[in-house]
């Protein structure tokens, strides 16, 4: 007997059911910026913020709120050696009010902003770092993970501030005022009372950076242009408590006489810095470069010092060139380190920090190149020392289109050495992450400089 069944019918198949799983929410980079009065008002919370010192702004509300906005649950905390001695403090406060699961405390040394170590908090598997103390040089849109910056604002005597300038300064008609980040707002506060005064006073600005900010590696070119009078009767007044990010300061600036008001001590000192000294120093070291055949390129490890970009630009050079060269990877560079290389390596060229070389060049027995150093050797750029037609070499006596008549700077070696390592508008050389396109190399040019409005 034939079964009715109709055999071209297709047989049911059952499909084996798929179930997605729905991902961990990644923490947000960007949250809206209000902090809630929840937080604000938390008596609990402000209780233990009264442990830490009133006159340091830590920002705690707005880390808690970052924190609960993000939804991290494991944190990352970094800060310099001064600030230290708080990390356990904000440990517990970050457990207790933020609901952080883990918190980790990133305990090598941290030099600036350009230390940030996004990528050992990565490692770590933090789902957000606060850096404590620096500006943002390494944009949160290129960090490994969210970060957030905390500049640790510094609370100081502002009125002795002005009172101290009043009394030695009321000679001089035009005031450059700047500092390091801690003392922005000061900065800030002093501008419009020292006007009053009758004073014309300048807070420069080299983008990225902060109105009035100053790094030991970045610091704005003071154009004649910028300020009221002439640079001879400029002066420069530099809040901070040590003369590091100073010196930034005097090596692009040459021609200004530079004062640097201790907030601590409220006083008041008068800072030299020997440009003829350091340029001749690096000049030699320069020159002899020229001579190597075999280079040392070292990229810096600590934190973000070391930028890939710059690396891979004298990498290209090299090899156009013909020159044999190696890669180094350092934490930290030292004379003894270098050492063991020395029979192999002629010259060096160091991507972490240029003031390494500027300020401890010397002890290197082969030359330490910065990457501004290193387009002169290779022989991409003129030094400074090469006279500028029209003018002493290219001096910052404020001339720039006219011939130096004995101005303090009418020296060949005595041209412009730029500061503008992490500047937006600096040379190709530089580390800046915020560069606009591809620009042609600009010497003897004013930094990107604003009135002191803030970015």
């Amino acid at each position: 007997m034939e079964s009715n069944t109709d055999q071209s019918k297709p047989a049911i198949q059952i499909q084996p059911t798929i179930t997605a799983t729905k991902p961990k929410p990644t923490p947000k980079r960007f949250v809206r910026n209000q902090i809630p009065d929840s937080i604000l008002n938390d008596s609990s919370l402000n209780a233990a913020i009264s442990l830490l010192p009133s006159n340091y702004n830590l920002e705690i509300h707005k880390c808690v709120w970052r924190i609960r906005s993000t939804g991290a649950k494991r944190l990352a905390l970094q800060l310099p050696e001064g600030l230290l001695m708080y990390s356990l403090v904000l440990s517990d406060i970050f457990t207790s009010f933020a609901g952080i699961s883990h918190c980790f405390i990133l305990g090598d040394v941290t030099y600036g902003a350009c230390c940030v170590d996004d990528l050992s908090a990565l490692a770590l598997g933090a789902d957000l770092l606060i850096h404590y103390g620096h500006s943002c040089l390494v944009p949160i849109d290129a960090t490994k993970i969210p970060c957030l910056y905390v500049f640790v604002d510094i609370k100081v005597d502002v009125e002795r501030l002005i009172s101290t300038i009043r009394l030695n300064l009321n000679d001089k008609k035009s005031i450059v005022l700047a500092g390091t980040i801690q003392f922005a707002t000061a900065i800030r506060e002093a501008k419009p009372e020292l006007e009053g005064m009758g004073l014309s006073v300048f807070i420069p600005q080299s983008k990225p950076l902060s109105a009035g900010e100053v790094l030991g590696c970045t610091a704005p070119k003071i154009s004649s242009n910028a300020i009221v009078g002439s640079l001879s009767d400029t002066v420069v007044v530099f809040v901070a408590d040590g003369r590091f990010h100073l010196e930034a300061f005097m090596i692009a600036n040459p021609g200004l006489k530079a004062f640097r008001y201790d907030p601590y001590m409220g006083k008041l000192f008068l800072e030299e810095y020997d440009h003829k000294g350091m340029k001749e120093t690096r000049k030699g070291a320069i020159e002899r470069a020229m001579e190597a055949r075999n280079w040392g390129i070292v990229l810096g490890t600590l934190g973000r010092q070391g930028n890939p970009r710059i690396l891979d630009r004298l990498e290209k050079k090299m090899k156009e060139k013909g020159f044999s060269y190696t890669i180094f990877l350092m934490s930290e560079i030292s004379p003894v380190r270098i050492a063991l290389f020395e029979d192999s390596v002629d010259a060096w060229i160091q991507i972490a920090c240029p003031r390494l070389s500027i300020d401890w060049g010397e002890a290197f027995k082969k030359p330490l190149l910065t990457p501004f150093e290193a387009e002169i050797a290779l022989g991409d750029l003129p030094g400074w020392w090469v006279a500028k037609s029209g003018c002493c070499g290219g001096c910052d006596c404020g001339r720039d289109n006219e011939l130096c008549s004995g101005c303090t700077n009418a020296d060949a070696n005595d041209g412009d050495y730029p500061m503008d390592y992490y500047a937006q508008d600096g040379g190709d050389w530089n580390s800046s992450y915020l560069k606009k396109g591809i620009r042609p190399v600009r010497r003897n040019v004013a930094s990107s400089i604003s009135n002191g409005a803030a970015l």
